[in-house]
């Protein structure tokens, strides 16, 4: 199955995440909404993370991996395709300020 990376701003009660999403290409499944919407999935696996609490100030930390559960997402909001870094990693980005 052919697979496209989407970069997304996710915020909890507390922080505001910014990640990349894997998800099919095209057809079944191949939306943000999907996977937030499928009743098998608990969690939701980000790769490329910046994390930022809320109530602080500072740059957020960055991981490599995370999972979130379903239901501490209070909104998500596409980013747009990730695009590539040298051999095809996806770029890194700050989350946007709201």
């Amino acid at each position: 199955m052919e697979q496209r990376q989407e970069r997304v701003l996710i915020e909890t009660e507390r922080h505001r995440i910014a990640g990349t999403l894997t998800l099919p290409r095209d057809g079944y499944r191949s939306r943000v909404s999907d996977l937030l919407n499928a009743p098998e999935r608990d969690f939701v696996p980000l790769t490329d993370v910046t994390i930022e609490l809320l109530d602080a100030e500072g740059p957020g930390t960055m991981h490599d991996f995370m999972a979130i559960a379903r239901r501490h997402v209070v909104f998500v909001i596409p980013m747009g395709e990730a695009q590539g870094e040298g051999a095809g990693a996806p770029a890194r980005h700050a989350p946007a300020s709201l």
